[in-house]
C-alpha cells in the first residue's frame, strides 16, 4: 500500500484510514507529525466492519493505541503487528495552530 496521509487542522479526528486485514503478515507503520510538543494526540483503531451499510466512524467503537495514547508530542511513530480494520488520530489539544499530519504505511504479502 502506498503511504496514506491525513491531516487534522487544529483539533478533532482524522478520517479513518482503512487497512487490508487480509494481508499476511499484517504490518502497519504510522507516524504523527506535530509542530509543537503542546499537541496532544491519540492514535486509535477499530475492529468494526467499516464497509457495512450505514457504518459511521462517529458512532464506531475505537480503541486507543497503548503506545500513542493521549501523548503530548512533537513527532512520534508506532506500528500494528496484528489486524485492525481502520486507524485514525484524535487530536485533543493543539496550541501551535499548525495541522497535525498522520501517515500510515502497510506492508505484507497478498495472495496467501
Amino acid at each position: 500500500m502506498r503511504p496514506i496521509r491525513q491531516s487534522v487542522a487544529v483539533t478533532g479526528v482524522s478520517s479513518p484510514i482503512v487497512t487490508d486485514h487480509y494481508i499476511g503478515p499484517f504490518n502497519v507503520g504510522f507516524g504523527v507529525e506535530a509542530a509543537a510538543t503542546t499537541t496532544t494526540v491519540t492514535v486509535q483503531h477499530t475492529f468494526d466492519d467499516v464497509f457495512a451499510a450505514g457504518y459511521s466512524p462517529a458512532t464506531g467503537v475505537w480503541y486507543d493505541n497503548a503506545g500513542v495514547d493521549a501523548s503530548t508530542v512533537g513527532n512520534v511513530d508506532g506500528n500494528y503487528a496484528f489486524p485492525v480494520t481502520a486507524i485514525r488520530i484524535n487530536v485533543t489539544a493543539n496550541t501551535s495552530g499548525s495541522p497535525v499530519n498522520f501517515t500510515v504505511v502497510q506492508a505484507g504479502r497478498t495472495g496467501d
